[in-house]
């Protein structure tokens, strides 16, 4: 399972973040999402368990606790929606 994790502390790196999680049980990846810019932090990070119990307890056990001064939003992480691209002209051409 992909979970979402927001609201992380500026500071907190792939390994405070899988660490926060381990106790939880088997963490395939942890990852805290940069800026491309700037190489910081953005605030949030996904992590997969391959054990969807487990990650449903992890879930429960984080969303909304405190970690370094922060409450955590933890849940299970969602599609990106596409957006609509190309830039179609429609619409009458008045003639």
């Amino acid at each position: 399972m992909d979970i979402y994790v927001g609201n992380l502390p500026w500071t907190c790196s792939d390994d405070d973040l899988r660490g926060l999680f381990q106790p939880f049980g088997d963490v395939e990846s942890a990852r805290v999402i940069l800026d491309r810019e700037t190489g910081r932090s953005r605030g949030f990070g996904f992590v997969q368990m391959p054990n969807a119990e487990e990650a449903a307890k992890a879930i429960q056990g984080l969303n909304e606790q405190d970690f370094n001064g922060r409450p955590l939003r933890v849940n299970e992480s969602q599609p990106k929606p596409r957006t609509g691209g190309g830039g179609g002209r429609g619409g009458s051409r008045g003639w």
